[in-house]
């Protein structure tokens, strides 16, 4: 089931309607759904090592927090606040400016499609469709290199939790997914 991006984020209480949520792929829905984005956005930083080890820690904790008041939905947040730092720290490290793609106009047609598509089609950089910038020397150990290893250690904590694995299993098989 693809993540319900029609629903009226900004009036919808998961905590309360938690039979609304869909897990969906990777981080979809991580800047939406309330009111988990504004519990965790607030401790998710990862502009140097220390600042990713104690965002992860505090992400981590609530994590662990949500999983004790059997809250899945606010157990899968964590998840992709912790996913989402990995990713985000990685753009960095690999790109210093953040922008992964050139922006050549050469693509101006596709963009144009795209920007006809539905959201979540839509998303994303207008110039996906162009040349990947080159990735920076040192992209394997600056400090956002660093960052990305200490929220993928958390995200992957997090991910092999048992009693997390257990709620997913349980929240897909009641949503009528079978893996």
């Amino acid at each position: 089931m693809p993540f319900p991006y029609h629903l009226d984020f900004d009036t919808v209480d998961f905590r309360q309607n938690p039979e609304l949520y869909q897990i969906g792929r990777g981080e979809q829905g991580v800047l939406l759904v309330q009111p988990y984005k504004s519990e965790i956005l607030p401790h998710w930083r990862f502009k140097t090592p220390e600042i990713a080890e104690a965002s992860s820690q505090k992400i981590y904790d609530m994590f662990l927090h949500y999983l004790e008041n059997d809250d899945f939905v606010g157990a899968d947040m964590a998840r992709k606040f912790l996913q989402m730092g990995f990713t985000r720290a990685r753009r960095y490290a690999n790109h210093k400016s953040g922008k992964k793609y050139s922006n050549s106009d050469d693509n101006q047609k596709a963009q144009e499609e795209l920007a006809k598509k539905p959201y979540p089609y839509s998303s994303g950089s207008r110039h996906k469709n162009n040349s990947i910038l080159p990735q920076e020397d040192n992209a394997l150990t600056n400090e956002k290199a660093k960052s990305a290893e200490i929220f993928k250690q958390k995200w992957f904590a997090v991910k092999d939790n048992p009693i997390y694995k257990q709620m997913s299993k349980d929240w897909r098989e009641k949503k009528g997914f079978d893996n």
